[in-house]
């Protein structure tokens, strides 16, 4: 995968320590954000819809926690050429279903996370992903989970 450095100013980097972990759940959202950072909503809009552009937010969303909500969810891992990494990540970038997606060394060498509604349904997209690539992935489903908090500090 491309290494793409986005360059951020002091306002982008406030925003972003901002929204990781706590959007406000508001009417207006971004009119709270301009508040706190003392800008205009549409500056706040603006910002975020470039830093979306750029890749340095990927999206904006709540995290499902699938198993109190009846879905299910699994981690997957491929063994894809180097030559094919960015297309590969692409065809799976374009799943709705999919939350992470991460580039690792080894074998296996991108690593993804699947959610769904059912078990038929994680698994035809799983097949598709495969049909569409040209590679078996590596099913691994959770046995006990582990959470953690992540807060970047963006400087």
């Amino acid at each position: 995968m491309k290494d793409k450095t986005v360059p951020l100013d002091e306002l982008d980097k406030e925003l972003l320590n901002i929204i990781q972990l706590g959007f406000p759940l508001e009417r207006a959202p971004f009119k709270e954000l301009g508040s706190e950072l003392k800008i205009i909503e549409s500056e706040v809009i603006d910002r975020i819809k470039r830093l979306m552009k750029e890749g340095a937010v990927r999206r904006i969303g709540p995290v499902i926690n699938r198993e109190n909500s009846g879905g299910v969810g699994i981690l997957a891992a491929l063994r894809v050429e180097e030559e094919r990494i960015d297309e590969v990540a692409e065809i799976i970038n374009g799943y709705d279903e999919v939350s992470h997606n991460y580039l690792r060394e080894g074998p296996y060498n991108i690593w993804f996370t699947v959610s769904a509604e059912k078990l038929e349904e994680l698994d035809g997209i799983l097949d598709e992903i495969e049909i569409r690539t040209g590679c078996t992935p590596l099913r691994l489903p959770t046995e006990r989970v582990f959470k953690i908090g992540v807060r970047f500090e963006i400087r």
